[in-house]
């Protein structure tokens, strides 16, 4: 369902867009963006937005390491080079919530119900480049718009700023953001207070007042 703004029916939390100097995309922004995005562009975004994965993670991301509730980050890309993630700690099980899994369900389908591989690919089967893909889609919708762009890295702040408007506690922000140390989150992404990193995501999920609908999707094209 869409509001009257034609954004995808996500209630909308309200958040500062700088942290610490920082660019940061708040909820409301994501939804809008998830409402004019092509496919699968907006399910990069979505997982992006929902995760928090860093851009070498996303382009690293398996079907293999995926259950439809839970996504396990493995690997990560930079340019052809496929590695570990940034640091041991980084390799974790990330909880994907409802609307996420929506959109990652039709991606699915769309790219012919694969069940291994790379999840965001392109037609060689490799991983996706994700600059290009938003320097030649992404930017060009935003700017109709009238949405700006911060890069890839400002979904993963915005998800620590939203958990943070939610009352979720430092140590749960940095689990869920896989930080070294709390210090991190704390000076570079947010400040906040709660339990456990699913439980957390779980609250966000709460706040989507539906979850994404076919229609949606069924509109959407493959690039």
């Amino acid at each position: 369902m869409r509001d009257k703004r034609g954004a995808v029916g996500f209630r909308a939390v309200c958040v500062t867009r700088r942290i610490r100097g920082f660019r940061t995309r708040i909820l409301e922004e994501e939804t809008q963006m998830l409402a004019i995005l092509p496919e699968p562009a907006a399910t990069v975004v979505a997982m992006a937005a929902f995760t928090g994965a860093r851009t070498g993670e996303l382009r690293g991301l398996t079907w293999e390491n995926y259950d439809g509730s839970e996504i396990r980050v493995m690997k990560s890309v930079w340019r052809s080079h496929v590695d570990d993630p940034k640091r041991p700690k980084s390799k974790a099980a990330k909880p994907v919530i409802a609307p996420l899994k929506v959109l990652v369900e039709r991606h699915r389908a769309r790219c012919g119900n694969v069940q291994r591989g790379f999840i965001f690919a392109n037609e060689q089967c490799k991983p996706m480049n994700l600059e290009a893909l938003a320097a030649d889609v992404i930017r060009p919708a935003l700017e109709k718009a009238k949405l700006p762009w911060y890069g890839w890295h400002a979904f993963r702040r915005g998800l620590a700023t939203n958990l943070h408007r939610l009352g979720v506690s430092d140590k749960v922000i940095q689990q869920i953001l896989r930080h070294a140390n709390v210090t991190t989150t704390m000076n570079i992404y947010v400040k906040t207070v709660s339990v456990d990193a699913a439980n957390a995501m779980k609250t966000l999920e709460t706040m989507c007042a539906t979850t994404v609908q076919p229609e949606r999707l069924g509109s959407s094209q493959l690039m």
